[in-house]
């Protein structure tokens, strides 16, 4: 192939292909980080609404007639609180790695006034000698903490053993049938800290330690729009430069034809 050959202009399909390629790539980009900005608007409004949740003075938790509308948009972190008290002998150590190690969450089926019961994740405790210990000393008949929303399955890569007994994640409805538990609320409550369990470097807390609820959402949102509205320029840039060569490339054309 010449190189005049080379520079012939681009028929009018061939044209009208690339045009099309463009377009759909420039208006795809411009529609995916848009979609990031609206991400961003609706991840910014959940962290308000949870972090007034977090905050707020703790309120009833919802009782049977509202478990089944209990959802991770209207309930999860809302700050609530039971009474009651719990039920001996039938706690799960779940396995978790915390701030302040690894071990185990401490859950206890708590029994409220109207008899139905509550998994409460009393808190973190290093091991099963601090976990017997914690249980023999339940004495609270008011709990307050934030509704968590059951973990069904297991944890990464490790499913829960029921019949071992090894809980990876806080599956309430696997842990209730495991326990013999009945009228169980389809989610858990994480204690808050207790007055008497300060975590300090040369202390040993007081077991279980609550309050150690992790609240983050990652929020990379302006991040990803930036990125696909740059690729979304940089489509446009090539196709500006493309017109270009092909303006030249006519022009080429039409002044060979004027030598002949």
């Amino acid at each position: 192939m010449t190189a005049n050959t080379a520079k012939r202009p681009r028929s009018r399909f061939a044209l009208a292909v690339l045009s099309s390629l463009f377009l759909a790539a420039f208006l795809g980009l411009i529609a995916l980080g848009s979609w990031q900005v609206q991400r961003r608007a609706w991840k910014l409004d959940l962290i308000q609404r949870v972090e007034a949740r977090v905050h707020a003075p703790p309120g009833a938790a919802p009782g049977p007639a509202d478990w089944a509308q209990v959802s991770a948009a209207r309930d999860e972190y809302r700050h609530v609180r039971l009474d009651g008290h719990y039920l001996r002998g039938k706690d799960s150590l779940v396995q978790a790695v915390t701030a302040i190690g690894p071990g185990f969450w401490l859950l206890s089926p708590f029994q409220t006034g109207d008899g139905t019961i509550v998994l409460v994740n009393r808190g973190f405790v290093p091991g099963k000698r601090e976990a017997v210990a914690a249980a023999d000393s339940l004495s609270d008949t008011q709990v307050t903490g934030l509704l968590r929303l059951s973990e069904p399955g297991g944890g990464f890569l490790r499913k829960n053993a029921p019949q071992q007994d090894r809980w990876y994640s806080r599956d309430v409805a696997a842990i209730a049938a495991a326990r013999g538990l009945q009228r169980v609320a389809p989610y858990f409550v994480d204690a808050d800290r207790r007055d008497d369990s300060p975590v300090a470097a040369n202390a040993e807390p007081a077991w279980p330690v609550g309050g150690l609820t992790v609240i983050k959402f990652p929020n990379n949102h302006l991040v990803y729009a930036l990125t696909w509205f740059g690729l979304a320029l940089m489509v446009a840039a090539a196709a500006w430069r493309v017109a270009l060569e092909e303006r030249r490339r006519r022009r080429a054309t039409a002044s060979l034809d004027d030598i002949r």
